[in-house]
């Protein structure tokens, strides 16, 4: 029982920050840059919103949530990929030369992200429902990995660039908690065939993981804004004082 509150606590936490950043991006004057967690935040609201819907109608048992559930997970895995190459563009936006090798690198990787799942799915043919989730789930697993593996490359070539987008570098890191703690339950999880550890361990990552990403991510909108609201109150005496001597 006191598992189950501690699960529940971390996501209801998480559905509150979501919240909380999304009021707090629709409310603020200055917007550029931060489309792009926006977008990732009405995701996985959305999402959350969908599951908590048709598991309360429904059950948690029933066919309808079990085909909710996947197509939401597979919509933000897509949504996660979408994220990670809007950040690229974002890192690249006085690099054309890279951000044009960056963009062939997401682009074949996606394709063979796809071709690899089809092909393990190709091997694993058996009635509609399992064929759904066969597909589902290796390419979210497999795409999942990719994002931690782009995410990665995107915080390395942040610091070779010595990129001044601090904000930019703080979201990047975010994302890498939210990726990097489920990839490696997940792996526990493959080593231990399943076991009960592991995934226990691994129920309590995803909530866990995705609650420091939203932390992190709410430090880095607020502390930029302060930042920029601190510079230009100093910025605005210090040019009258000029002005009037």
């Amino acid at each position: 029982m006191d598992s189950r509150i501690v699960s529940y606590g971390l996501q209801y936490a998480g559905y509150l920050i979501e919240a909380s950043l999304l009021f707090y991006l629709a409310r603020s004057r200055e917007r550029k840059g931060l489309a792009t967690p926006a977008f990732y935040l009405s995701s996985l609201l959305a999402a959350e919103a969908a599951r908590a819907w048709v598991l309360h109608a429904y059950g948690k048992a029933s066919e309808r949530y079990f085909y909710v559930y996947w197509s939401t997970d597979f919509l933000l895995v897509i949504s996660a990929f979408i994220l990670v190459c809007l950040f690229f563009r974002r890192a690249c936006l006085q690099e054309e030369k890279i951000w044009r090798f960056a963009r062939l690198l997401l682009v074949f990787v996606f394709v063979i992200v796809l071709g690899i799942s089809g092909l393990i799915f190709s091997h694993n043919y058996s009635g509609p429902v399992l064929n759904f989730y066969y597909f589902v789930f290796e390419f979210n697993q497999n795409l999942y990995f990719a994002c931690l593996v782009l995410n990665t490359l995107l915080y390395l070539l942040l610091q070779q660039i010595e990129s001044t987008d601090d904000q930019l570098g703080l979201l990047v890191c975010g994302v890498g908690i939210q990726f990097a703690g489920p990839a490696a339950t997940l792996a526990l999880v493959h080593l231990t065939s399943a076991g009960r550890f592991a995934l226990s361990l691994n129920s309590y990552a995803i909530p866990l993981c995705t609650l420091g990403m939203l932390l992190v991510w709410a430090y880095a909108i607020v502390r930029v804004r302060d930042k920029e609201t601190r510079v230009a109150r100093h910025k605005i005496p210090a040019f009258a004082e000029v002005t009037a001597d």
